[in-house]
């Protein structure tokens, strides 16, 4: 692919050095004259130093013909100018880096539609949704996000006692917009129909609005389907801490947040509705004992410097903290402390530059579908209704889909669901499908 990087800072160095790694043709446009001349002696790519903004730089480095376009500096209003400018040259797809305030807003006014741009994302907003995973499903054995995070997707084990076991899917009476897409049992995995029977040890992937999968998910996992108060604690509270802390205050926990700043903890204050938030040091073991970190769920670090949230994440473990969680800039050490900090009391280490790779991953294929997850059953796939194809204005209920196929999503501009048998697929709706190896083509050929 032809893939053009503006700003190489943490973000796009990361993801270039990456790409360059691969068979792939990259260009990377940086200001920075120094960055731009160390990144031309280390990357096999082409380094252009120059202001992205600049329509000239962009025809130097042949926009036009690109199949992606990565604009990932850290300012806003550069991001959204170049990506803009990008789509107008015709560039193949165009993602664009925002402020997660920005991408908050999303639900007041089209931004995509507007700029023309193809995916908006922040790497605050990625990192608190890989480290609201581990606290919003600490049971599912698998979790991720669809359909720009408007659908999840868990693994949950069928627990002995649930009533579920001995059920058809026909007769489950799961809540609304969700739906059970494969099934693993006796190291054989599977894409069930509606009369496929629920047992005990199964090892179910299912797919919904988050909170109503998090219904399920109980229903499934626990006798009586009963929902705990998940106690949490966050220390740093930046937009990454913030943005943990949004997410969660609306689920079933309690959270406090620990801030140094007293402008930045008054801010918090203002900004978030069901959070507590301490003005303190969460570095002072002192301070964290006073505030019974200890009796936390989760404890878990998000500020601007790893040492400090690797401390007391340490810290926290030693005081009885169940678990934590970490934010780590550099994607090695983060990987490395996912390996081995289990060890010293540290579920995951999230680095928002992994984050950002993993998200922007599934548009690096000139194929007309993204591969978003692959599981033992098969994939989850997501491709765009084509204009003129076979299900085209057509509802789901009225297509004939082949065994071994589960549609689990529909995005009709900003509005995203599990789709139900009486909706209508229209041409430019995104479908995300769970299929076989088998069928996909079959799939591919009803949509595309």
């Amino acid at each position: 692919m032809n893939i053009i990087i503006v700003g190489a800072g943490e973000v796009g160095r990361h993801l270039a050095e990456s790409l360059s790694r691969e068979a792939h043709s990259i260009v990377v446009i940086e200001e920075n004259a120094a960055l731009a001349h160390e990144l031309e002696q280390s990357l096999d790519a082409k380094v252009i130093h120059g202001d992205g903004t600049s329509i000239s730089v962009l025809l130097d480095a042949d926009v036009g013909s690109s199949d992606l376009f990565l604009a990932l500096t850290s300012d806003n209003s550069v991001n959204m100018m170049v990506a803009s400018m990008a789509s107008k040259l015709e560039a193949g797809r165009v993602v664009c880096r925002v402020h997660p305030g920005l991408q908050r807003e999303e639900w007041l006014f089209d931004y995509r539609g507007h700029f023309g741009i193809d995916h908006i994302f922040s790497s605050e907003r990625l990192s608190a949704m890989e480290l609201a995973k581990f606290i919003r499903n600490p049971d599912s054995l698998v979790v991720e996000e669809i359909a720009r995070g408007k659908i999840e997707l868990q693994q949950v084990r069928i627990c002995d006692s649930s009533d579920a076991v001995g059920k058809m899917l026909m007769k489950l009476k799961a809540p609304e917009r969700t739906r059970v897409a494969a099934i693993t049992r006796g190291g054989e995995h599977f894409v069930p129909n509606a009369r496929t029977t629920l047992e005990a040890g199964d090892v179910v992937t299912i797919f919904g609005e988050p909170r109503k999968l998090r219904d399920l998910a109980n229903r499934l996992q626990k006798e009586g389907g009963k929902d705990d108060l998940i106690h949490v604690v966050i220390f740093g509270g930046g937009e990454y801490g913030f943005s943990l802390a949004q997410m969660l205050e609306s689920w079933n926990c309690k959270v406090r947040i620990i801030e140094k700043d007293p402008v930045v903890a008054q801010e918090l204050i203002d900004r978030l509705s069901n959070t507590t938030v301490i003005n303190t040091d969460g570095t002072v073991l002192s301070e964290l004992e006073e505030e019974q970190v200890g009796d936390a769920d989760f404890f878990v670090a998000t500020s601007g410097s790893d040492e400090d949230n690797v401390m007391t994440c340490l810290q926290a473990h030693n005081l009885g903290t169940k678990n934590c969680l970490t934010l780590i800039h550099r994607a090695d050490y983060a990987k490395a402390i996912s390996a081995s900090g289990r060890h010293f009391g540290m579920l995951a280490a999230v680095s928002p530059r992994e984050a950002c790779r993993r998200d922007l991953e599934k548009f690096i294929t000139s194929d007309q579908f993204h591969i978003v997850k692959k599981l033992g059953a098969g994939e989850v796939i997501e491709t765009t209704v084509a204009s003129g194809s076979i299900v085209a204005q057509k509802t789901v209920g009225e297509v004939e889909w082949p065994e071994g196929c589960v549609l689990v999503a529909k995005m009709h501009g900003l509005h995203a669901a599990v789709p139900g048998p009486d909706d209508v697929l229209e041409p430019g709706d995104v479908v995300y499908a769970m299929v076989t190896p088998k069928v996909r083509k079959k799939f591919l050929k009803l949509v595309r």
